[in-house]
């Protein structure tokens, strides 16, 4: 049985220790608590045949009983002096949870940097949309993947043509790309972030591989691929019939799915329900309304709608900065430790770098909340993680790119290293813990010995015996009732 871990860390001048998280005290778990059932009710109430679907609704209701000891955990016992400690299981969501999405980073960064890309040097290219298209990607995924093809090609296409000038002809590069659906302010922005092997593999005279870096890339490349890729992708999007002709006019909505209300008012930073549906999202700190463009940085093009960035890279050496950008990539959505409550009741959401306008926050009802956290849940079984080139799974190279520069007993597919039967990459939770907070969990805070795993706490007597001879809460969180919304109060008073 996989147990999870939800911890936050202490820290003084010596020593760190781990203290179990209390997610119902948080800001996230209080407002989806509190107020899902009327998000529930009013997605119903504007769609009758469709209404929220399933995927959404259990992301949700799970949420809520993520990290709560009351709905079962696992009870770790001390080797030596028998203290106990007991760790609540998680929800395993993909959509928003801090703690799960929190770990699945870890992991993820952890799985890329030790069986995935190679000792080389690596750059992050990323590639924004106008908004109709994030807004048909966000629930289109066949087409998603489509657009990301083509613009991989055209990635593998310029380091081929940079390789063939240098004299080597074959190279081949690879690439692993991100699939983000979430932008600074919880709103639905679909973008591609893609670390590249900055350079290409060819076979020396021997049929040896060897890399050959590549040098970075100028502005003007950057602004040429960018307007390869949009000319790519228009192309694409008329042969599917949901653009009239390459300028990008409309696309065909006619396949909208229950969400669409939500997603297009998300990808646009509105309000979809309510009595604010159709507002645009309160910004808090603004001294000003700037209209200008953003001034460009280096290595950066935008071209109608399109925005590609190109100026991230890591040295082949400096595994501890790649494992961080890895992070970034698959960090979650929002940290709790940015969501506040104000006097009036409403959310504020702490954006991480204030806005060119100084907008410092953004200010949503709970309702509100709900709907952009509702946008930002992918589909069941939808990969957002994807490899190309030499390191895609079937590719031809792909065994020796991922061994090329690592110390032999590092090689993951070394013949001198043993497998264990059914081995899989999945790292427990103690591990993560490790490499990522450098927190050992199972290190006793008493007498400093081992914790061992003695059970999992399944049965709701169990839980509610063991809960209660240590004094903790032992009731199952349950969901405040629906509410009708303010205008439908003034209706029925009348």
């Amino acid at each position: 049985m996989v147990v999870e871990l939800h911890a936050a860390a202490t820290s003084d001048a010596t020593t760190r220790s781990y203290v179990r998280r209390a997610p119902e005290g948080g800001v996230l778990h209080r407002v989806v608590r509190e107020h899902l059932q009327t998000f529930l009710w009013e997605l119903d109430r504007r769609d009758h045949e469709r209404g929220a679907p399933l995927f959404v609704k259990r992301e949700f209701q799970r949420f809520v009983r993520c990290g709560v000891l009351a709905h079962g955990f696992a009870r770790f016992r001390c080797t030596g002096c028998g203290t106990d400690r007991l760790v609540a299981f998680s929800c395993k969501g993909r959509g928003f949870c801090p703690s799960c999405g929190g770990r699945r980073m870890t992991e993820r960064a952890a799985h890329l940097i030790d069986h995935v890309l190679p000792r080389a040097p690596v750059r992050q290219w990323v590639l924004s949309l106008p908004f109709e298209l994030r807004y048909r990607l966000a629930w289109d995924h066949r087409l998603c993947r489509a657009v990301l093809a083509v613009y991989t090609r055209a990635l593998q296409g310029f380091y081929r043509k940079r390789a063939r000038a240098s004299g080597h002809r074959g190279g081949r590069t690879g690439t692993v790309t991100v699939i983000q659906r979430f932008g600074g302010a919880l709103n639905l922005n679909v973008h591609f972030h893609t670390l590249v092997l900055d350079g290409a593999f060819v076979r020396d005279p021997r049929g040896l591989l060897r890399f050959v870096a590549a040098k970075a890339p100028t502005d003007a490349e950057v602004e040429a691929l960018l307007g390869l890729i949009r000319g790519r992708v228009l192309r694409l999007l008329v042969r599917r019939g949901l653009l009239s002709n390459e300028s990008g006019e409309s696309l065909d909505d006619q396949e909208a799915p229950p969400l669409h209300a939500l997603y297009a008012a998300s990808v646009r930073q509105r309000v979809a329900m309510g009595r604010r549906a159709g507002a645009t999202v309160l910004r808090l700190g603004g001294a000003s309304t700037v209209t200008a463009a953003p001034p460009k940085r280096r290595r950066q093009a935008r071209l109608g709608g399109f925005d590609l960035h190109a100026n991230t890279s890591v040295r082949a050496k400096n595994r501890p900065k790649l494992e961080r950008l890895c992070r970034y990539l698959l960090r979650p959505p929002v940290a709790e430790d940015r969501l506040s409550f104000a006097h009036d009741g409403s959310v504020l959401l702490r954006l991480k770098t204030p806005w060119r306008d100084e907008t410092s926050h953004i200010a949503l009802q709970p309702v509100e909340l709900l709907e952009k956290l509702a946008a930002l849940i992918p589909r069941p079984y939808v990969n957002l993680i994807v490899y190309h080139g030499v390191l895609a799974p079937n590719a031809k190279w792909r065994r020796e790119v991922v061994d090329f520069g690592r110390p032999r007993l590092e090689r993951p597919s070394s013949a001198t290293t043993p497998k264990k039967v059914g081995a899989s990459y999945n790292r427990t939770w103690a591990e993560l813990m490790r490499r990522g907070l450098d927190i050992d969990v199972l290190q006793c805070p008493d007498c400093g010995g081992r914790l061992r795993f003695v059970a999992a706490i399944l049965l709701s007597s169990t839980i509610r015996r063991i809960l209660g001879h240590l004094g903790l809460p032992s009731d199952p969180v349950e969901l405040d009732p629906a509410r009708a919304p303010p205008e439908l109060d003034d209706a029925w008073a009348c």
